[in-house]
């Protein structure tokens, strides 16, 4: 894995003002809006409301902040990168750990950019503990969705691309419970959800700061690692079939 490459790839997302708007903004104002208008009450009702939609904003944002990246993979793979690949220093290997790595890192921001929010302007209050959990668990939790990206990247074309990024996005927010805290969730929703990643991410978060409707930390982060080595798996497989044509 190449750190200049990496350097230059996160430096590129960043300057990109769809990915800043889509990937930080909008999950950190959506947290806003709904931790004012849908927590009701006082007290630490409210603030256990608000906690509630403060583990799924950052699940959102850490979700479409690490697929994102395989956006990229796509336009690349349509320019002939992959033969490129072969006249540089950098190996397949290190180029998709790269992508990888990116993805993780471009979650960051955000995932740590609620929780301050959150602490400051919405008074949700959580000792060490929960505060590690929800950061921690839900950055690592993003692996799948960085594979997932990557996934996608190497199976679409440019044209392709924004209509089955939409349709997955949508997928995940709604189906698999971003969007909807679960309690809120109609009963069909809730039988649909647990079959989608994203469900088992706002899980691991969600743990921390109410007893309802929770699944257990170790299951949660079981489900989430099967995916990653499912997604992993494609990736490689698809990486070294693309590589073979090339």
């Amino acid at each position: 894995m190449n750190p200049t490459y990496t350097r230059l790839e996160i430096l590129r997302m960043l300057r990109n003002p769809r990915f800043l708007i889509f990937a930080f903004f909008f999950p950190v104002l959506l947290f806003l809006l709904q931790a004012n208008v849908f927590a009701t009450g006082s007290g630490p009702e409210k603030s256990s409301a608000v906690a509630v939609i403060m583990v799924n904003m950052i699940a959102f944002g850490a979700v479409f902040a690490s697929m994102n990246n395989g956006a990229r993979l796509t336009i690349e793979r349509a320019a002939g990168w992959q033969r490129q690949l072969r006249l540089t220093p950098l190996s397949g290997r290190g180029y998709m750990l790269g992508k990888g790595l990116t993805g993780m890192l471009l979650a960051l921001p955000v995932v740590i950019a609620i929780p301050l929010l959150a602490f400051l302007a919405e008074g949700v209050r959580l000792d060490g503990g929960e505060w590690t959990r929800i950061i921690l668990g839900i950055w690592i939790g993003a692996i799948p969705f960085v594979l997932l990206g990557l996934l996608i990247g190497q199976l679409v074309t440019p044209d392709t691309l924004q209509p089955v990024n939409m349709g997955v996005s949508l997928a995940m927010g709604f189906l698999g419970g971003l969007w909807i805290p679960v309690d809120a969730m109609p009963d069909w929703l809730r039988t649909v959800s647990p079959f989608l990643p994203s469900y088992w991410l706002t899980q691991i978060g969600r743990g921390a700061v109410t007893t309802d409707l929770t699944r257990g930390l170790g299951l949660s982060a079981a489900v989430l690692a099967a995916w990653a080595i499912v997604l992993g798996a494609l990736v490689v497989w698809r990486y070294r079939k693309d590589s073979a044509r090339a």
